[in-house]
Order: structure tokens, then sequence, then C-alpha cells
């Protein structure tokens, strides 16, 4: 019995169609592997997310000064890598990638990072953006500042590994100010001879934070009497 026309049609269709499946990369857009948006973090990091995600030096810590012992985390944006993990070595030193070792100890996260910057655009990098971040704290003591004066526990207190430690939180640490004390004048001496002087009141009661100097090994603190005590 001759075909119909219409079942002749369908036959030819259905072989056109397994020729043009069985065409090499007929199907290669079910295998293609999907591009990684640019825009996903990477899964290898394990430091800090500010580190990992931030690509501007101007967000960087610039109140926390680094010690011995501390953990921060290093990245060149244009380096296009994931985050590296230094350490301040006893020496106050770090080893940095290309440049080798660069002093550390006592600057901030913002201050080491620029430091660095300025050293890479030297040989490797034109205008290269470092991103430095606090990773972890050492447990080594950081030393000892000595407070006198109006206060209510006179004496050595030494310097906490994790926070800023300043003028105003020593002397909340020391007891607070005496009922005679001259909140307004604060003196700190440094190590050096420097002095300096704090308004206290502004700090804690206008919250003026910026007025609260961050303490170093050594430093003294007198609180003074006020000249009319009433």
């Amino acid at each position: 019995m001759a075909l119909s026309f219409a079942t002749h049609f369908s036959r030819v269709r259905l072989a056109v169609a397994w020729i043009v499946a069985t065409l090499p990369g007929a199907n290669a857009q079910e295998t293609r592997t999907p591009l990684t948006p640019a825009t996903t973090p990477p899964t290898a990091v394990s430091s800090s997310s500010t580190v990992a995600y931030t690509n501007s030096m101007a967000v960087l810590d610039d109140r926390r000064k680094l010690g011995n012992g501390d953990r921060v985390s290093f990245r060149v944006v244009e380096d296009r890598k994931p985050p590296t993990q230094l350490i301040v070595a006893d020496s106050g030193e770090m080893e940095v990638p290309l440049i080798g070792r660069v002093a550390a100890s006592g600057k901030t996260c913002k201050q080491l990072a620029w430091e660095i910057k300025k050293l890479l655009d030297k040989d490797y990098f034109y205008n290269a953006t470092v991103i430095v971040g606090l990773d972890s704290l050492s447990a080594k003591s950081r030393g000892k500042i000595y407070i006198w004066g109006q206060v209510r526990n006179q004496g050595a207190l030494e310097i906490p590994s994790d926070e800023a430690f300043t003028v105003s939180r020593a002397i909340l640490r020391a007891g607070g100010f005496a009922d005679f004390a001259n909140r307004k004048a604060v003196k700190l001496t440094r190590k050096n001879g420097d002095t300096l002087t704090v308004d206290v009141v502004k700090v804690l009661e206008k919250g003026q934070i910026d007025k609260d100097i961050e303490l170093q090994p050594d430093d003294i603190i007198s609180v003074p009497q006020r000249l009319v005590n009433f």
C-alpha cells in the first residue's frame, strides 16, 4: 500500500531531526560549564570579609595599632589573588610578598597599607591598591602604662591586646576620677618626653572620641587636682 503524503512527510521530518541531533556540538548548550559571575566571592578566602571584598584603602582601620604576634590579611587588588595571612614577628617586622620585611608594629592597618603601597609602586605595580585587615590579636602583653594623681586606683595598668586602650579607658580601668580631679586637663607623657593634654569631659560627656588618644607602652597619665574644689 502506498504511503500517504502526510505519513511520508512525518517520517522525513523525524529523520532530519535525528540527523541534526547527532551533529557535533548539537548539545553544547546542555554540556557547557556555566561561567562564574565576576561578583562571586572566592571560596578559598579564610580571612576577614573586609580584606576579602574591600577594594578601597580609605575604609581601612586607622585607630588600632598592630603589635608583635598579631595576624593580618594582606591583598593587592590588582593582583587578583585571595588574601594572604601575615604575622608581625617579635622584631616588629612583617614579611610581605615581593618586598620582604616591613616594620609593622605600632602602625595601624591603614598606615601599613600605604607604606607597603609605596614600596610596591616602585618596582612591581602602577598605583597598587593594598588592603590590610586585622585577623587576630596576639595574646602577648603589649606593655604597661602608668597612671597617678586624682584617680581611684593609681599604679601600672597592662595594655590589653583586644582593644584600643585610650586615655579615657585607662582612667575608667583605674576606677574613675577622684572627687577633686581636673577632668579637662589630663596630662599624657610619652616615653620620648612629648606631652599631650586630653579633655576627658569632651570625650566621655560630649562623645568627641577623636580627642581620646590611644596609649603606647610606658606612657604616663597624670590627673591633676582642680584649683578650686567646689
